[in-house]
């Protein structure tokens, strides 16, 4: 459907509009606070809005991008925008998540309130671009441009060591996306273009599709982040305020593993069919190892991050699988890991915000005084294992589909992470939600207000009905998967022809 004003560059840049209004406004008392978050909220709660009209009017039986805008911009790049199958549940993702951010950050933030939001408006609009830019280079900015929001955010509002946890999250990810840069460059000396669209449909030599490959690769492990480039993500997690970590979990993640299926695959498709057992590899050890670190944590953000990365190993694993049921697994995984991820950081700052420590020895026995709260945390729990009847089954269950079709040592080995998350989550929840309430300091504990209800409702509903109904994200994302993989077996078959031809 196509609309009489530019929809897709309405639902990006509004965040701006809503920065704009607080900038505008004047004083740091607690009425210019109270309109700020007030601001904040409607903002993104209109772009919400806004972007379920674009999931309404999406057609998921055409691979084709939609709601294309393009425009000249700078020579040869364009602005050019546009959403298929793969992007458009990330759009959605994001600006959903970004109101139940601005409730959570409701009371815990009270100081340079006006600066935290608009950092938050900022952020939204530079993620909702990396998944709707169809451009190389307008993508570049927005993937990169992300960097400096969160960095402020975390080294502004964060913990103790928050300086420390900022600067390290801004140089391993800003690291890695130099060499994204350079290939960039390299992709349009080569081919005169930096339109993604265009560049889908061109063929890369072998040798430049392993160089390109492993330049994105640097790039996207990092944001994933995969094993062994994950180290700044449980400093970043432990010194976020609560929002940055559910930001940081529920969408910055996913830039990585979206990254993979808008470019590495489909523009390197090669050297990416060489490289998937090195990417085996790498998510097995992910997942294996952040489990074991997991069952030793005594900080529950660090366990909850530590999950992250190893969820994220199923997700790699799905995606490099190239199968239907992996690629679509995968794409699940991230999303679902995006609902539930998030949803267990919120819980996390809930008791936080009230107790002001993340050791899971200072709970124990909040069942007594906080039922809602462990009903939520249970729910979560469970999913985050992976319970049939919960969004995190299904993801982890095709993709380990995906890959027994691929290589049963890999689909075997990435289970038993199944069996150690459900060691650590469920060792988390007796520890802290039963037992005897001992602890003077949690006698008077109160459970979750109404504030506090409005945030989890969603993402419990969301977590229960995409598990006995997960249709909505599968159908919208199968047309463009099917037309991914068609492509990706088109170009394999080409350069075997094409390696038979050559031979003697």
């Amino acid at each position: 459907m196509s609309y009489g004003w530019p929809i897709l560059s309405t639902v990006t840049f509004l965040p701006l509009l809503g920065a704009l209004l607080i900038v505008l406004l004047r004083g740091q008392d607690e009425s210019v606070f109270h309109n700020t978050r007030f601001i904040a909220l409607w903002t993104t709660l209109i772009t919400f809005a806004i972007s379920l009209l674009l999931w309404r009017d999406f057609d998921p039986q055409t691979a084709q991008f939609q709601f294309v805008e393009l425009h000249p911009w700078l020579g040869p790049i364009s602005f050019h925008m546009g959403v298929d199958g793969i992007s458009m549940p990330f759009v959605l993702l994001t600006t959903f998540l970004m109101p139940l951010c601005i409730l959570a950050s409701w009371v815990a933030i009270s100081t340079r309130v006006k600066e935290y939001m608009i950092a938050f408006l900022v952020l939204e609009t530079l993620m909702i671009g990396v998944f709707t830019s169809l451009d190389l280079v307008m993508f570049y900015l927005f993937f990169e441009g992300g960097l400096i929001p969160m960095f402020l955010i975390i080294g502004v509002w964060g913990g103790q060591r928050r300086v420390y946890a900022s600067f390290k999250f801004f140089l391993y990810t800003l690291a890695g996306s130099v060499l994204m840069l350079l290939a960039i460059m390299a992709i349009y000396w080569e081919a005169g273009t930096t339109d993604i669209p265009l560049l889908l449909a061109h063929d890369f030599s072998p040798e430049m599709q392993t160089w390109l490959w492993f330049a994105f690769l640097a790039s996207f492990a990092v944001k994933l982040p995969m094993w062994p480039v994950h180290t700044w993500l449980p400093d970043a997690h432990v010194e976020a305020p609560t929002a940055g970590s559910v930001i940081l979990a529920g969408i910055l993640l996913k830039m990585g593993g979206y990254g993979f299926l808008r470019f590495s695959i489909p523009m390197f498709p090669i050297a990416s069919a060489e490289f998937a057992p090195l990417i085996f590899a790498l998510s097995v050890v992910a997942i294996i190892y952040s489990s074991l670190v997991a069952l030793a944590q005594q900080d529950v953000k660090k366990l909850v991050a530590y999950s992250s990365v190893a969820h994220m190993g199923f997700v790699t694993i799905g995606v490099f699988t190239l199968t239907m049921q992996g690629l679509q697994g995968g794409i699940f995984q991230m999303l679902s890991h995006g609902i539930v991820s998030a949803a267990l950081f919120l819980c996390v700052g809930v008791v936080y915000d009230r107790m002001h420590t993340r050791e899971i020895a200072a709970y124990g026995g909040l069942a007594d005084r906080m039922p809602l709260y462990a009903f939520c945390f249970l729910v979560f729990t469970l999913a985050n294992v992976g319970l049939p009847g919960t969004s995190g089954f299904v993801g982890e269950f095709l993709s380990l589909a995906g890959a027994f079709r691929v290589n049963t040592w890999v689909a075997f080995l990435a289970t038993t992470g199944i069996i150690l998350s459900a060691a650590y989550a469920l060792w988390l929840y007796r520890r802290m939600m039963f037992g005897k309430l001992e602890k003077p300091s949690l006698k008077f504990i109160k459970d979750l207000s109404w504030r506090e209800v409005a945030v989890m409702t969603p993402l419990v509903f969301l977590t229960i009905f995409f598990g006995f109904y997960p249709g909505p994200i599968l159908d919208a994302t199968t047309t463009s998967v099917e037309a991914l993989i068609k492509n990706y077996e088109a170009a394999l078959a080409a350069a075997e022809q094409a390696r038979f031809a050559l031979a003697p």
